[in-house]
């Protein structure tokens, strides 16, 4: 079963900054894949201090009044940054 339709929440949290986000996981799996969420650590870049290396991440059950104040961190956009190649002619 995946983690949306049971209602869980990724809880993201960044070991250097000391900072939490609450994501959704259908936009994580959007981003990232179908990946777990033990994969999805060594992926993820903390927005604020630019580390891979300090985030942890894990699934969550929200009840009650911590559901009702979970603020999410949404996907706003997705952004291919275009590179150019060249090579010499021979």
């Amino acid at each position: 079963m995946h983690a949306h339709n049971a209602g869980q929440v990724a809880l993201v949290t960044c070991r250097y900054c000391n900072i939490k986000r609450y994501f959704k996981p259908a936009e994580l799996c959007g981003v990232f894949g179908n990946v777990s969420i033990e994969a999805l650590r060594g992926k993820m870049t903390c927005q604020k201090c630019r580390r891979k290396e300090h985030i942890d991440a894990e699934l969550l059950h929200l009840v009650g009044q911590e559901a009702v104040n979970v603020r999410y961190r949404r996907l706003a956009e997705i952004r291919f940054v275009r590179r150019v190649i060249w090579r010499d002619e021979i």
